[in-house]
Formats: C-alpha cells, structure tokens, sequence
C-alpha cells in the first residue's frame, strides 16, 4: 500500500487543494495535509494521533463516525454532498467522500477527500436571485403599466359623473372610485420604481446608518434598541445617499415591526447595524477587490422557511399590513450600484446583508 511516510507521495499530498485526511483503524488521524488544516482550522500538531471525531464534526450527521467504522470492515466508500462541518464557532459547507484503504500487510486505513464549496453554492444562489429579480421586475413593471394605463380613464369618468349626479349625496361614491383609483395609481408607481437617476456623491454609509438609526428609534418609541457596529475605516462610496437611506430603511423598518408584534421574547428585543469589509469578494459572478457588508440583524421570530426564497420578490410578505414592495425596491436600490442583498433566518435571529462593491469610478448610472 502507498503510504504517506513515501517522500514523494507526501509530497504529492501536500500540494494538492483538495483536502485530504488519512485515518487509522482506530479511527485516529495519521496524516493531515495543508488544505485540509486550512479547512478545518487545526494544525497538523493538533491533529495527528488524536481522534478523528475532535476534528471532523459533521453538524448534520451524528452518526457519521460510525458510518466510517462500518466503511473500514466493509470497505464500501461512500459520499455526502453539502455537508456541514462544524470549525469552531462557524460552519463550512463541503462535499466529502470517504474510502477504506486495504493491504495485506497493513491495517486497514481510511481515506477522506473533503472539498469545500461554500463560494460555489453562494455563486450559484447569488447569480440566481439577481436572474430571478431581473425577471420579476420586467413583469412587475408590466403589470404596473397595465394598471395604470385604464386608471385615468376611470377616474375621469368618475369625476365627470360626480358633476353631472343632481344628488350631492351620490358623489361619495364618485370620490371613492376617484379615491380608490389614485390609491391603485400610486401602488403602481411604487411597483415601478425610481423613475429619477441616481445624484451620485461620495457617500459615507454610517452616515446613512445614523439617520436611518434616529428615524428607527423614534419610531420605536423606546421599546427597540438600535445598537451600532461600525467599522469606521470603510472608505466613502459613490451612491446616492437617500437612496441607499430609503434601502436601509424598508429592511429596518420591517425588522422593527417584527419585534414590535412578537414581543414575548426570552431577551429585549434588539437590532444591530453592522459594518465590515471584505476583500476579493464574489458578487453574482464578478469578484470585486473591496466591497462594503451591511449586516442588518435582529433577534426577533424570524422569516417562515416557506417565505424565505421569495421575500424579494415584489407582493410577497409575511405580514398582514405589509405591501410585499419593501424588501423588492431595496434589492432594486442596491442592484443599481452592481450590489446584492441576501437573507438568512431562523428563530431568534435574522440577517439582511447588504454587499455594495467599494472600487472607485464604476458607473452607477
């Protein structure tokens, strides 16, 4: 059996991006390789000789360290897809399979290529929701455009009507057909979107996380708390700053309504406005030297598993007084400087990041 202790082999292992681990028949790790130190965060010292099961801890499978003592009688590899491995406090999404070694003279070995696919998968969502939206919005300003269009039609009829009734009394009715008609042409503008260019200006964001902060908490009227997390070092941005303030704002807003409607809860209910930047950082399919992460979260119920994947689309929401336009017109905002809002959820905490890409001179307009 080729064995790790062979220069050339270790070599060859060392070199290699996909990690690799190799696990004696007590299910102890003998052989650890750069990449796979990298991915699970331990180092060769740390790893070699101790059990595998400190190291390798699949978050959705429990039982995985039996299945790989079955793997070593047996010798049927097997191969998970989209695990979850849990390093540290954090989680990292990889694809591993896991294979016995045999040889005569040699206990059985265990061999397990790991290869990590988080950038992958968030590629393929991100290139998804920008498509999805893309689509969405061609529609939706369809629809728009036909609402509109017979609107004027109908509310001048009605206000000819209201002139020509001899009975006061029945105009009411004609001013709620006028009513109700401008009610459907400002939805309508609204599904449309800003129909102004951007005023493009260098933009600091915690300034507008500062406004956005003080509208909040006077809204919330003491019961919310706003607490900060900046990172001041952030360069300016080129933005239009109400824009970028209207974005924040639907996703905060909706954040507060939340905790205002859900108010039993085991801790006070709190937002956090969060700022970091991230360097060779992929948006959709372009990756981008600096981009600027607006992380918008709160510890409120969280968003239904059936609404998560279409919360930006536009009508969809999760509350009975809601527009479903809020969350559409941010991503709307946010898509016009090439940025990207995406969303994760569970009970007890929700994040809305906001990704906007910081390299100078890119045409917004």
């Amino acid at each position: 059996m080729l064995t790790p202790s062979s220069e050339f082999f270790k070599r060859l292992l060392d070199n290699l991006t996909t990690a690799v681990l190799l696990v004696d028949d007590h299910l102890c790790v003998s052989y650890i390789n750069p990449s796979a130190e990298m991915l699970l965060a331990v180092s060769r010292v740390k790893a070699v000789g101790y059990p595998l099961e400190n190291i390798f801890i699949d978050s959705l499978g429990s039982d995985i360290i039996k299945k790989m003592a079955t793997t070593l009688k047996t010798a049927h590899p097997f191969t998970k897809r989209e695990a979850h491995l849990r390093v540290g406090t954090n989680e990292v999404v990889v694809d591993y399979t896991v294979a016995a070694l045999l040889s005569p003279k040699e206990p059985p070995a265990l061999l397990i290529e790991m290869q990590q696919i988080d950038r992958l998968l968030r590629i393929s969502r991100e290139e998804s929701i920008l498509a999805n939206h893309q689509i969405t919005k061609q529609l939706v300003r369809g629809v728009a455009h036909e609402i509109k269009n017979p609107l004027g039609g109908i509310r001048g009829a009605a206000q000819l009507l209201g002139r020509a009734l001899p009975d006061n009394n029945l105009r009411e009715y004609t001013n709620i057909i006028i009513e109700e008609a401008d009610r459907l042409r400002n939805l309508a503008d609204r599904m449309l979107g800003p129909r102004k260019l951007p005023d493009l200006q260098a933009v600091n964001i915690h300034e507008c996380l500062e406004r956005v902060r003080s509208l909040i908490l006077v809204e919330a009227e003491g019961e919310v708390s706003v607490v900060r997390d900046y990172d001041l070092s952030l360069p300016e941005l080129t933005a239009d700053p109400d824009q970028l303030i209207q974005a924040i704002l639907n996703i905060t807003g909706n954040a507060l309504q939340a905790l205002r409607e859900n108010p039993k809860q085991n801790q006070p209910p709190q937002i956090i406005l969060r700022t970091r930047a991230q360097r060779q950082f992929t948006i959709g399919a372009v990756r981008h030297r600096l981009v600027l992460r607006l992380d918008i979260i709160d510890n409120g119920p969280g968003i239904p598993p059936s609404l998560i994947d279409s919360i930006f689309y536009p009508m969809v929401t999760g509350r009975a007084s809601g527009s479903g336009l809020g969350l559409s017109i941010s991503q709307d905002i946010i898509h016009l400087y090439h940025g990207l809002i995406e969303c994760e959820s569970r009970v007890g905490q929700t994040v809305f990041s906001i990704f906007l890409p910081l390299e100078n001179g890119h045409d917004s307009r």
